[in-house]
């Protein structure tokens, strides 16, 4: 595996290749850097695949002030490591990677020949849409205000919690961090991307319709079997209905494509096989 830093702007983005053969394949995540795609990219020895690691994450640095993660800067980053890397490329984008991606189709379309994009947590798609949002401010305020576990374990409810967001649901109390096997004590830090501020932008972002309806890129959304009517699985199925598609089933759940390292795994093996079968 070669590693490269590529200077973007108002960032320095590292990003890995390895193997050789057939079309580059990019896997992007958000927050996800590339150290969640090592189970993946070790079942596409054939491929030549791409890494990255967003900017301020991971080994990427930003130079541009700011701590907001937008998917038009970072589609921008991804677009410039694909020009660098020789495109286009087929694409697995997951999570806030998919939000990514799908305004990199839309801005840049000639990068990606397909793209899958799998669970991408768009709140707006949602019929419930306010009650989504109300529940995703929940839990982050709960890492303002008492720190990375309480935030955690907010997190956990939310996404975990199946089907529309209710009154049931709002009468919940906060979770003990503890039930999730999370320290109570607040560490004073204030700056995870995931329970902070900085990613509003990935779960408040609306996908530009007609420009991907536009572009040539055969664009799939996927959602975990496992899943289920949790967050992500809704809006993974309310934003393939917008595009006019249903969602492809996958394997395992939102993170199905993790090895056990994460201590969350998923099925990489048959995560792969799926995704040889739709990228074809």
């Amino acid at each position: 595996m070669e590693t490269h830093v590529l200077e973007t702007d108002g960032a320095a983005i590292t990003y890995d290749v390895s193997g050789s053969g057939g079309r580059p394949l990019m896997m992007i995540g958000q927050p996800m850097d590339a150290s969640g795609f090592v189970a993946l990219r070790a079942q596409f020895p054939d491929r030549t695949v791409i890494t990255y690691d967003p900017r301020g994450i991971g080994r990427s640095t930003r130079s541009d002030g700011r701590t907001d993660n937008t998917p038009e800067t970072q589609a921008a980053d991804v677009h410039a490591v694909i020009e660098a890397v020789g495109g286009p490329v087929d694409l697995f984008a997951s999570s806030g990677g998919a939000v990514t991606a799908l305004e990199l189709v839309a801005a840049y379309p000639d990068d990606v020949v397909t793209l899958v994009a799998h669970e991408p947590p768009i709140i707006d798609v949602l019929p419930d849409a306010a009650a989504a949002r109300r529940a995703r401010d929940a839990f982050m305020d709960a890492y303002q205000a008492k720190g990375q576990g309480a935030g955690m374990a907010a997190f956990m409810q939310m996404s975990s919690w199946q089907g529309e967001y209710t009154d049931e649901y709002f009468a919940l109390p906060l979770p003990d961090p503890a039930q999730f096997g999370m320290p109570s004590e607040d560490d004073g830090r204030r700056d995870d991307p995931l329970l902070g501020n900085s990613s509003l932008a990935i779960t408040d972002y609306y996908p530009r319709v007609q420009e991907l309806a536009a572009a040539p890129t055969r664009v799939v959304i996927a959602v975990g079997e496992e899943t289920g009517d949790a967050f992500t699985g809704r809006t993974a199925v309310h934003t393939a209905r917008l595009l006019g598609q249903e969602a492809v089933v996958f394997p395992s759940h939102h993170g199905g494509f993790l090895g056990g390292e994460f201590g969350y795994a998923g099925k990489p093996e048959e995560f792969a096989v799926k995704l040889r079968e739709v990228l074809g």
